[in-house]
């Protein structure tokens, strides 16, 4: 145990899907995340047309991370010069995109699951070693985060939304956690439109194991950008990645022969209008409002 796990407020539960996807699973090792980003990419640029290679797919990886982080705003002369938490951060790998790219003045990442936490030690330990005040590793939950109110300039979160049990909670902590004039930036997929469809759940979870097996929540995407305003945040606007996300995870997973076929139901459910990618993005005001 670490001296960042021994202070650490509880962490909550990890739901027992998640705790068997991301811990004995280890669903970085499979051949979909290569890369280790594990997150469904961002195409825009890699061609489709021929055959996907591995760079390909660890370019379209970083690329997600990348939309993300611009979404994020910068300085004038394109650095943050703050600091960022990762919430759901994985192996760590994006943390240190963000670090090493934009220049940000420190970067906490924050996972649920002691695995994880784990796994992202042994894959920065030499950014760890050498600039251990620019990266720092917690154990915490979306809905409960083990850190100080206003600390942080920035919060963003790459394709981890999709597995919070409570999202009200998870803006609230945003909004706690988010210095005044902040910025907050999700990327996940969601069923589109403001209204839970209980029909829509259950067609996803005919469709896709990920959906039956409960990893991932069939929650619109009004439901975080309600909360994010509800929590006291503004300007929430949610942009649909789709295009740029689901024909070249599709593709891409085309050339892997895969034992199983559902992963390629993602494409058909999004064609069909039951599952969207998205990128929302908030301010914390610099004013309380009244």
């Amino acid at each position: 145990m670490t001296a960042d796990d021994t202070a650490e407020a509880r962490p909550g539960a990890v739901p027992p899907a998640v705790r068997t996807v991301y811990g004995p699973d280890d669903l970085s090792s499979v051949p979909v995340f290569r890369g280790g980003f594990i997150n469904f990419g961002h195409w825009d640029g890699i061609c489709l047309d021929g055959p996907l290679t591995v760079e390909d797919r660890v370019r379209s990886e970083r690329q997600l991370y990348r939309r993300v982080l611009d979404a994020l705003g910068s300085d004038g002369d394109g650095r943050r010069r703050g600091r960022a938490l990762e919430v759901g951060c994985g192996l760590g790998l994006g943390c240190a995109l963000a670090l090493e790219e934009y220049a940000y003045d420190s970067v906490t990442g924050m996972d649920i699951h002691p695995d994880q936490l784990d796994r992202a030690r042994r894959a920065n330990a030499a950014l760890l070693s050498a600039t251990p005040w620019r990266l720092r590793l917690v154990r915490g939950a979306a809905e409960r985060m083990p850190v100080g109110d206003g600390e942080f300039d920035q919060v963003y979160s790459v394709e981890a939304a999709q597995h919070f049990r409570d999202v009200d909670a998870f803006a609230r902590e945003c909004a706690r956690v988010l210095r005044p004039g902040g910025r907050a930036a999700v990327a996940s997929f969601f069923v589109p439109g403001n209204e839970t469809r209980p029909d829509v759940a259950r067609e996803l979870a005919v469709r896709l194991d990920s959906f039956a097996s409960g990893l991932d929540v069939a929650r619109p995407v009004g439901a975080l950008t309600g909360a994010l305003a509800a929590a006291g945040l503004a300007d929430v606007r949610a942009v649909s990645l789709g295009a740029s996300v689901w024909p070249g995870l599709d593709r891409y997973l085309e050339g892997l022969h895969l034992d199983v076929s559902w992963p390629r139901n993602f494409l058909r459910s999004y064609r069909d209008g039951l599952l969207d990618y998205y990128l929302v993005t908030a301010d914390r005001p610099t004013k309380q409002r009244d």
